[in-house]
């Protein structure tokens, strides 16, 4: 492959998995704010399923935290606030990836503190967790979302190095 298109290529790859990676934070910020109304179907949802008889334990907690979230609400809507932040957290931090979308050479620096961050979720879902009296599972589930998350911005930072290194030649060429 010429490397004018081996650039192109490598471009397009980036910019995919970004997009991926922006899309993917969007959605999961939207989600924090109708918790309510998710917890109320999600629930609904599990008990037309084999679950409450397979995982009675997982069942409870989901159940749990629905009460909890609606009894919250009715009494104290206003700690509803915290999660809309949440949710304006992941939009605000999708936004920070537009930077590498448009440059990722120079932005690669977004890159790493995305991975840092994702590295950061683990310590904070078994401190917090444990904290709060969370069970281990629920922590598991949790520290997937950094896991999961590391590995587009892993590509995105491999595939990053190597436009860089394809710029570096074309730029050294006569």
């Amino acid at each position: 492959m010429a490397p004018r298109d081996e650039r192109t290529t490598t471009l397009r790859w980036i910019r995919a998995w970004l997009i991926f990676f922006i899309v993917a934070l969007v959605v999961s910020g939207i989600t924090a704010f109708p918790l309510e109304t998710e917890l109320r179907w999600g629930s609904d949802l599990l008990r037309a399923t084999p679950i409450p008889q397979l995982a009675p334990e997982f069942m409870a907690w989901i159940d749990r935290i629905r009460d909890a979230l609606i009894a919250t609400n009715d009494d104290y809507p206003f700690l509803a606030y915290g999660t809309d932040w949440l949710a304006f957290a992941h939009l605000v931090i999708a936004i920070a990836f537009i930077g590498p979308l448009r440059d990722p050479v120079r932005n690669i620096w977004i890159i790493q503190w995305g991975m840092i961050c994702c590295v950061a979720v683990i310590p904070l879902a078994l401190i917090a967790g444990s904290v709060r009296g969370i069970p281990f599972g629920w922590m598991l589930i949790d520290m997937s979302f950094g896991i999961i998350g590391i590995i587009p911005l892993l590509i995105v930072h491999r595939l990053i190095r190597k436009l860089a290194r394809l710029d570096a030649t074309t730029a050294a060429a006569p």
